[in-house]
């Protein structure tokens, strides 16, 4: 969403909130971090992953899955993101609004790795989805096809297992190739 601009912006969240729509950016800790779009073989993941998780969770009445481009609020202050694909139980619903974006946790995040921002999701946001109480994440290399999953006990994160070619949601109690 972009703001006219009556006053100079007082803090990275405002910066970040007058960007230009399809600006790829997010706010981590108050720091605001940019980003390239991503490549073909990113987006294929993406698609294939939103399509077979969609396929399950849509007739099974589970929940909502999102793809990207969709700011996730985790706070109002200096924690704004943009995972590549965004689950939230039905139980949960109640933190979406289908005009605007999602202001609270989402309960499963994807991230499919870019060249380049390899520490930005391994280290940075998944300390941050732990923080903020994210049951479920996953991180996918593209390149490789590994997936690892994390699952949120006691505040903190523990591996769920590494795959290749396949994320096995312990929150969905489901299997999904790509």
């Amino acid at each position: 969403m972009q703001e006219t601009m009556l006053q100079p912006p007082r803090t990275i969240m405002e910066v970040f909130k007058m960007l230009p729509e399809g600006t790829l950016a997010e706010v981590i800790e108050n720091t605001l971090y940019m980003s390239p779009a991503p490549n073909g073989q990113h987006q294929r993941i993406v698609a294939d992953l939103l399509f077979k998780i969609r396929q399950y969770t849509e007739p099974n009445d589970l929940g909502l899955i999102l793809p990207s481009p969709h700011d996730v609020y985790l706070d109002e202050t200096s924690n704004a993101v943009e995972p590549d694909l965004i689950f939230i139980l039905k139980e949960n619903m109640k933190i979406f609004n289908p005009d605007g974006d999602i202001h609270c946790v989402p309960d499963l995040l994807i991230e499919i790795l870019s060249p380049g921002n390899q520490t930005h999701d391994k280290v940075r946001k998944k300390d941050l989805y732990k923080k903020f109480g994210v049951k479920e994440y996953w991180i996918v290399d593209p390149s490789t096809k590994e997936a690892i999953g994390y699952k949120l006990i006691e505040q903190r994160y523990s591996v769920i297992g590494e795959y290749v070619g396949e994320i096995k949601s312990q929150l969905l109690n489901h299997s999904f190739t790509f």
